[in-house]
């Protein structure tokens, strides 16, 4: 269940400005979440094969480091997602859910 809630992190920050594993994984720290390297890069590496974020190496202190951008596909996906977590956000603050059975 987390896993999407740290795509929907990244998606954000990355839609703010280029982001690098280290950087975020500080972020994620900041909201709770211990994620480490071997969780966060094959979810990064995902995220771009599947269209939602665009990768380039740059050169940082003479140190190759790879930076994440935010594609026209990850923003209709964060578009989507954002209007998911406010229904279910709305959800959980009902005093009687709608009934279901």
């Amino acid at each position: 269940m987390f896993h999407g809630l740290i795509r929907i992190h990244v998606l954000i920050h990355a839609a703010h400005e280029t982001i690098f594993g280290l950087a975020m994984m500080e972020e994620l720290r900041q909201h709770g979440y211990r994620i480490g390297p071997g969780t966060l890069y094959p979810l990064l590496h995902g995220m771009e094969r599947t269209g939602l974020l665009k990768s380039e190496l740059t050169l940082v202190e003479r140190r190759r480091r790879r930076v994440y951008k935010i594609t026209a596909a990850g923003r209709k996906a964060l578009l989507g997602a954002k209007a998911k977590v406010d229904e279910l956000h709305h959800e959980l603050h009902e005093k009687h859910p709608r009934h279901v059975g």
